[in-house]
Parts: structure tokens; C-alpha cells; sequence
């Protein structure tokens, strides 16, 4: 649509003309329930579900005569009055602009009454129908760019303004916002004035949702008690397995680790966190009403993995109430400002406030995992990045501007010393409270608190893309004594730069009980293309060495050949769980680098992924190895290894504790890589309870697991998967419903599955996800093969006429990736070259999957060279 695509430029040359001084936004959400009501609320025939939308914004311009616009995208607009003069609808709205010409200098007012659309795509104001009761829940979700599909505004994090909202909802709903409430009667709700904040961070939630509510005091130093109302919300039908209190719990240690060290108070007023269905995110930090995925509650039995994620991102979310909400970025370049802080806060103060203390294995192993991928393809950028418009805005949200930017924060503490950081920290919400600030405001108080001049560190960590390998290179006398020990830095040709890295290096050796323990280690500044670690000099011959040793610093790290030697017979006896998950970390790196054959790292996980002790990094040495399977392998090996991996997936379920997390964990790979009939028996058995294994409760959600390797390999049919929703006929169960259906092996299903996602918008958010994840078997290559030129045929026009989050969802997983030939390549490579003028967003994605499948096909001839 025209003008929807804000550009950086404009958004410039707008604020440099316009300050906001408020909004008043009443909606009207009546229409949510019942029948369309023609074509003012309709559907189907009559066009979208509607409600209306009425917006007053009270701005000042900098210069009399001007032109500007307000941002809104709805099917229609009913009256525009700019300083009590109507214009003309059809002549000032174009679909996504309203234009606003001959402002008068100072003081102006514009009102919008609007005809906005629900959203089934989780972008604006999202309508859900619940199957199993037939309620509706609502909520917003905005972030880059969508409060203008709710409400007429100036979309841009620059524009901050106090908000007032008013909502009239349908009887019987409850009705939440940034503010707190003031008022309701007769189905009107009325909302405290917010503090000044951008559009994208506004938040309503509405509809028949179970609340529950608790309460946060603390003694401020002033002597003044600070009062934060807390609530926590779900669907009903969640509502029996909704652990609120533990949700509360993670909440106060947050507020009372924030509070210690940012001595700034809460600045919202109170705490509403919702758990909402069919979310494109994980959680979205709408201060004083922050929305999470409601996966994060949990129907069944999980690992304690699963609870500190969601500690982690509740923690990560409240962090933004300082990081992102009170001091924001001015555009969207400075994305990491937010993102990249509360990363890096979630887990440092998950690992120092709860009980989740081993938080920063977990940063290891998985996080950085996202960054390193990110960070070695061809759309790799600057954590600081040139952000164009929009469309670059929303792909921005990845693992450079996060994981990285959370890891070179950790780097950064290191380098400037804790204090310094969070002395910083402090200066910076006090000096930019309710403002916008760029990379130099950060820096210039770092600079003051640390005495450490952060020009070149910001050149070399925040202004350059890529990420360094370090490599050990020891030298020994005749008598095994370590003569020296030289740690060699490289970087990628296609981004050269060689950083300074505080890196710990670490010397192990296997003790007479068969540990592997450290005996030795020093802390060095990596700089330039060789760093000798003189205080290791004259030790005794070490079994492995390990640099990035306590995971200080940002870069993949590699081994010797004794090292790696050590790791191939004894990984599984280091004692330290973090230098186990860096070794594991690095191990996976040299795979997906075509530098260790796939069949290598999945005998190291058969071998020794049964001992491991963090469950979260048994999980993340699951789904590595299921790559290794699936993608990184010799094609003609797979079969062979697949049932090799198979058999060692159901020993280790069969000899872990029962009822453990372990087991359970061990269950759920198993079924993921179930592959013979004797699996398939087994799995069948266990959900019909002919099959058990002690301690196994075989709850919903691990039926589901069971049953989807049944449906994909043709064991389970249509009525059997008919008979498993009959048993959880609920929103969960419809998602697994659609992706099992989706995932069988028939040419018919095939063909459904590609029409409901490809040339019907008609599915929800969620049940594409669904579609996509169930249409694409690792078993059903050939199957598949038809849809690798149909894929380019359509994603130009998928991308011009979808949502940009539906265009990336179908872009990126009906992606061939399968079709893991080099004429796949060929055609990926022809589609780029004849549509260098097509969107860069869309060309980026294209760009990302073809590196994946590049990356696929070097790894496979190691693989077949290993052999």
C-alpha cells in the first residue's frame, strides 16, 4: 500500500517539524462479539471485522503552512477535522496516510474517526475465537509499526506523547491499558493519562480473561513507599494451568533487582502481565501492560528449562520498562539500545535475583548460538544498524541486534568493570528520562563512569558486522611443559575486523577418578592476529585448552588437535557445566563450519549427551543433532543414521530416572527422530497405553509429540487425528490438529496445505505457522520436490499482498531448504539475479535461506568425506 513503508528520512523530516503534546483514543470494541453487522463491522462479502476508532491528537508545528501526515491503515475513514475544519476523507486518506496540509504554527489539533480492521495476523488489534468455548479475547501488538491499524497516529519512537484511552466493550469483558483505570460503567472503560511514551509501546487488552492480582511495595530511599499494583491474565480455559504465583515471584525479584541497581523507581504506575493467544512474539513490553505468548503457560509436564525461559523473558520484558519505554531510541538504527540491554539484563538478573542461577550457561549455549548463525549470514550487520524504513525495521529484530548485542554487553562489563556499567546505566535514565537518545548518549556516560575512552571499542564491537574465530596454539619442550601458548585471531574475508577480546583461557586434565578439571587460568586481551598468553608459559602439557574459557567474550572459538582429541574420548567428563556448554557450543560451530563431519557430532552427543546434567543444554544438543541429521549429513548416510540415532535416543529415555526431566526430555527427541516400525509401535503403544515405560506420564502435549511423527510418516490417519482433537479440543489442540494434518505424507495434503497458506489468507497467524511447520517433512523430500519453482513463482506477490509478519512466515518456511541439491542453489541464485529490484526485505530473506542451503551442502560433502 502506498506510503505504508515509512522511510527514515521522513520520519526525520517529520520530527524535526512536529512536537506531540497528547492523544485522547476512544475504540469501540462492541462489534468483537456476535454477528458482522453490515459493512460498517462486517466480514466475508462485506469486507473486513471492523470497529470504530476515534482518535484527537494535539500537536504543535514548527513552522505555519506546513504539510505532514498521520499514520493509519484501515478500510475506511468516516470524518477528518483538522483545527475545526472537516476535510475530506476520500481526498486526505490514501489507505495508510492521512494528509495534513496548512498547519498553523504552534498549537494544532486533528481528529480522525476511523473504521479499523481486527487482525487474524497478530499485527494491531488481534481477534480471537476460542474453540472450546466460543469466547473472544483481544490485544494489541504494535511493535515496529502498528498502533496505526488501531488508531490514527504519527508512528515513529521519536513522536513521545501522554495517552488517554476510552473503550467501550461488549457486557460481561474486562478491559485493561497502559494506565490504570480510572472508571467503568455500562461496558466504558476510562484510562489514566500515560506518561510520555511511543506509539508502538500502547497496549489494550480486552475480553472474558481470568485475573489474578497480588501487589509490590518497596521503601524508596527518600523514605517514600513505592506501590506497583501487579496483575496476570489468561484465557479461561488456561486458567487451571495458569501458575501465577510463580509468575508473581519471578516479578517481585525482578522489581527488587531493578530498583537495587538502577535507583531510578518504576516509572508506569502498575504491572499488568497477559498471556495471550496466537502471539507473533515471545512478549512485547508495553509499559504497565506487558504481553507474553501464552505457550509460556504450561498445559503439561516441562523441564526447568521451560521455567526459566519464561523467567528469563519476563525479566528480559521488565528490563525494557527502563531500556526501551522510560529512555527509548530515536529510530529504529538504534534498536540494540533496547533490545540488546534487556537481553543482556534478563539473564544477569535472572542469574543474581532467582533461582535460576545458572542462567549464563544458558546465554552460552543457546542465545549465542542465534547470534553466531545471524552474524555469518550475507544480511549480517553492525549492531548499530542502517535501518531504511520499516520493512528493514522489522527484520532487524534477529539475533545480531539481540543475542550479539547482549553478548558484547557482557563483554562490555567486563571491559569496563561492573560498577562503571551500571553506574551508567543510572546517568543514562536520569539525563534521558522520557526521551529519545542515539549510540552517543549511551557512550558519553560510559565514558564518564568508566574513564575508558569508548570510540574504538564502539567501532570494533557496535559498528562492524562479523564474528572473530580464536584458536589455541601451544608450543611444548620434549618434556610435555608448555612452552607457550599463542591464541590466533581471524575474521571473515567479506568482514576483516579484528577486535580486542578480554578472554579467559583455561588449561584442563583428567584426573586418576576420570575428570576433567581445570588446574590453570589466565585472563588476556586478545589484539590483532596474535596474542601470547604469557602467564600459562611453563605449564604442565594440558588435555584440552579452552579459550573463552567463563564465556566472556563474543567469538566461535576452535580447538587444537590434542584438545579436540580429549573431547572426542572424554567431553563428557569436564566438571564444569559452562565450559562443557562452550565445548559443546564450539563443537556445533565447527560442524555447521564444514570443519567436522555431521556423523561426528552426533556420535559425541550419542556418547555423552546421556550425561549431561543442565537440562537446557541436553535440549539444545537435541535439536543441534536432529540438524546434524537432517541437513549437515551425507544424504546417503541419513537413513543409517537415523535409526542409529533413534536406538540411542530410546536407551538413554529407557535408562534415565524415571519420571525425571530428563526422561521426559529423552521422550521427546525420541519421537522427533522415531524413523523405523519398531519406533512407530512403540510410540502407538504408549499413546494407546499398550506400551509403558516407568515413570513416563504420557500427558496432552507429549501425546501430541507422539503422534506427530505417526501422522508424517503415515502410521496415524486423518481420523485418528480427528479422535486426538476430540480429546483437547482447545486452542493448543486445533494448532497441533492443523500441523499434524499438514504433515502427512499424500499429495492431496501437500497440495491443501500449500493452497491454505499460499493463495488463501483466510488462516490465522497461528494456524499458518501450523500449516508450515507440518507441511514440511524431512521424510518427504520427494514429495516436496514439486513446490521448489512454485516457491519462486509466488513469494513477489505473497510479499505485495500479505502482511509483512504472514509474507515472512511464508517466505522463510516454504523456503525448498529440503531440496538440498546444488540445483536448488541454482534456482535460488536465478531468482536473485532476475529480481535485484524486488523488495530488499524480500530479497534479504531469500538471501538468508540461500546461505543456510549453501552452508547445508559444504557440510554434507565434509560429511561424505569423513566417512
Amino acid at each position: 500500500m502506498p506510503g505504508e513503508n515509512l522511510s527514515r528520512d521522513e520520519a526525520q523530516e517529520r520530527a524535526e517539524l512536529l512536537t506531540v503534546d497528547g492523544y485522547e483514543v476512544f475504540l469501540d470494541l462492541r462489534s468483537a462479539v456476535g454477528e458482522p453487522q453490515g459493512a460498517d463491522g462486517g466480514d466475508g462479502e462485506s469486507g473486513p471485522r471492523t470497529f470504530r476508532s476515534l482518535t484527537t491528537i494535539r500537536f504543535r508545528s514548527a513552522r505555519a503552512g506546513a504539510s505532514t501526515f498521520a499514520d493509519l491503515v484501515a478500510p475506511g475513514v468516516d470524518a477528518v477535522t483538522l483545527n475545526g475544519t472537516a476535510l475530506d476523507p476520500a481526498a486526505v486518506f490514501d489507505g495508510a496516510r492521512v494528509a495534513l496540509d496548512g498547519l498553523v504554527e504552534g498549537e494544532n489539533v486533528v481528529v480522525v474517526d476511523a473504521r479499523c480492521a481486527y487482525s487474524r495476523t497478530g499485527e494491531g488489534l488481534h481477534r480471537f475465537v476460542d474453540p472450546e468455548d466460543g469466547e473472544v479475547y483481544l490485544y494489541t501488538q504494535y511493535e515496529p509499526a502498528d498502533a496505526r491499524r488501531v488508531f490514527a497516529n504519527f508512528e515513529q519512537p521519536d513522536l513521545k506523547a501522554p495517552y488517554r484511552f476510552r473503550v467501550t466493550a461488549p457486557e460481561g469483558w474486562r478491559v485493561w491499558s497502559n494506565g490504570a483505570e480510572e472508571s467503568h460503567e455500562g461496558g466504558e472503560w476510562t484510562f489514566a493519562e500515560t506518561k510520555p511514551i511511543s506509539t508502538y509501546i500502547t497496549a489494550v487488552v480486552a475480553g472474558p480473561y481470568h485475573y489474578v492480582s497480588d501487589h509490590y511495595s518497596r521503601t524508596l530511599d527518600d523514605g517514600s513507599t513505592l506501590e506497583i499494583p501487579l496483575g496476570a491474565m489468561c484465557r479461561k480455559g488456561l486458567a487451571k494451568h495458569f501458575d501465577a504465583d510463580d509468575v508473581f515471584l519471578i516479578t517481585k525479584q525482578g522489581l527488587d533487582f531493578f530498583h537495587d541497581h538502577f535507583d531510578y523507581p518504576y516509572p508506569f504506575g502498575k504491572y499488568d502481565q497477559a498471556f495471550v493467544p496466537e502471539y507473533n512474539l515471545g512478549a512485547m513490553e508495553n509499559p504497565g501492560m506487558v504481553t507474553f505468548r501464552e505457550e509460556y503457560i504450561y498445559r503439561g509436564k516441562v523441564t526447568s528449562a521451560a521455567y526459566e525461559r519464561r523467567a528469563n523473558v519476563i525479566l528480559h520484558e521488565m528490563a525494557h520498562m527502563w531500556f526501551g519505554d522510560l529512555v527509548t531510541m530515536e529510530w529504529w538504527d538504534d534498536l540494540w539500545l533496547k533490545e540488546s540491554f534487556a537481553d543482556f539484563m534478563g539473564s544477569f538478573s535472572m542469574v543474581e535475583a532467582t533461582r535460576f542461577t545458572n542462567g549464563w550457561i544458558t546465554f552460552a549455549n543457546n542465545r549465542k548460538a542465534w547470534a553466531y548463525r545471524a552474524d555469518q549470514l550475507p544480511s549480517t550487520h553492525p549492531i548499530t544498524a542502517d535501518i531504511r524504513d520499516l520493512e528493514d525495521a522489522k527484520l532487524n529484530f534477529d539475533g545480531i541486534t539481540y543475542a550479539k548485542g547482549a553478548s558484547v554487553l557482557k563483554q562490555l562489563v567486563a571491559y569496563v568493570g561492573r560498577d562503571a556499567f551500571l553506574e551508567g546505566a543510572r546517568r543514562y535514565f536520569k539525563q534521558h528520562a522520557y526521551g529519545n537518545t542515539r549510540l552517543g548518549d549511551l557512550l558519553s556516560v560510559l565514558a564518564e563512569t568508566s574513564g575508558r575512552d569508548m570510540t574504538a571499542w564502539s567501532r570494533s564491537w557496535l559498528q562492524t558486522a562479523g564474528v572473530n574465530v580464536l584458536t589455541p596454539v601451544p608450543t611444548y619442550d620434549a618434556e610435555g611443559t608448555l612452552m607457550e601458548l599463542a591464541v590466533v585471531q581471524e575474521a571473515a574475508a567479506s568482514h576483516p575486523e579484528l577486535r580486542p577480546h578480554r578472554v579467559a583461557v583455561g588449561l584442563y586434565r583428567r584426573t586418576p577418578q576420570g575428570e576433567l578439571t581445570r588446574y590453570a587460568r589466565a585472563e588476556v586481551d586478545v589484539a590483532g592476529e596474535r596474542t601470547v598468553v604469557e602467564a600459562l608459559a611453563g605449564s604442565e602439557r594440558p588435555d584440552l585448552i579452552l579459550v573463552n574459557d567463563d564465556d566472556l567474550t563474543y567469538c566461535k572459538v576452535r580447538f587444537d588437535a590434542g584438545s579436540l582429541d580429549t573431547l572426542r574420548g572424554h567431553l563428557g567428563e569436564i566438571t564444569d557445566p559452562l565450559a562443557r556448554a562452550l565445548c559443546w557450543s564450539a563443537l556445533w560451530n565447527l560442524t555447521r563450519d564444514a570443519a567436522l563431519p555431521a556423523r561426528d557430532f552426533i556420535a559425541l552427543v550419542l556418547a555423552f549427551a546421556g550425561r549431561e546434567s543442565d537440562i537446557g543444554v541436553l535440549q539444545m544438543l537435541h535439536s543441534w543433532t536432529r540438524s546434524a541429521l537432517v541437513d549437515y549429513a551425507d544424504p546417503g548416510w541419513r537413513a543409517e543414521g537415523g535409526r542409529t540415532l533413534a536406538r540411542g535416543a530410546l536407551r538413554e529415555l529407557r535408562s534415565a530416572e524415571p519420571g525425571s526431566q530428563h526422561q521426559l526430555t529423552w521422550a521427546r527427541f525420541f519421537a522427533a527422530v522415531a524413523s523405523s516400525e519398531e519406533d512407530f509401535q512403540l510410540l502407538g503403544g504408549l499413546l494407546e497405553g499398550a506400551a509403558r515405560i516407568d515413570g513416563l506420564d504420557v500427558d496432552q502435549e507429549l501425546r501430541w509429540a507422539f503422534l506427530s511423527p505417526l501422522a508424517s510418516h503415515g502410521v496415524a490417519n486423518e481420523a485418528a487425528i480427528d479422535a486426538e482433537l476430540a480429546r483437547d479440543d482447545t486452542a493448543s489442540g486445533k494448532r497441533h490438529h492443523v500441523r499434524c494434518l499438514a504433515s502427512r505424507p499424500s499429495e492431496a495434503v501437500k497440495a491443501q496445505a500449500w493452497a491454505a497458506v499460499v493463495e488463501s489468507d483466510k488462516l490465522s497467524n497461528a494456524l499458518v505457522e501450523a500449516t508450515i511447520s507440518g507441511f514440511g517433512q524431512p521424510s518427504q523430500r520427494e514429495l516436496l520436490a514439486p513446490y521448489a519453482s512454485r516457491y519462486f513463482e509466488v513469494i513477489e506477490r505473497i510479499w505485495a499482498e500479505r502482511s509483512i509478519q504472514i509474507a515472512m512466515h511464508v517466505v522463510r518456511g516454504m523456503f525448498p531448504g529440503l531440496q538440498d541439491s546444488p540445483e536448488t542453489l541454482a534456482a535460488t541464485d536465478a531468482w536473485l539475479g532476475e529480481h535485484e529490484d524486488a523488495a530488499p526485505a524480500l530479497r534479504r530473506l531469500v538471501l538468508e535461506a540461500r546461505d543456510d542451503l549453501a552452508r547445508v551442502l559444504r557440510g554434507q560433502e565434509c560429511d561424505r568425506a569423513g566417512a
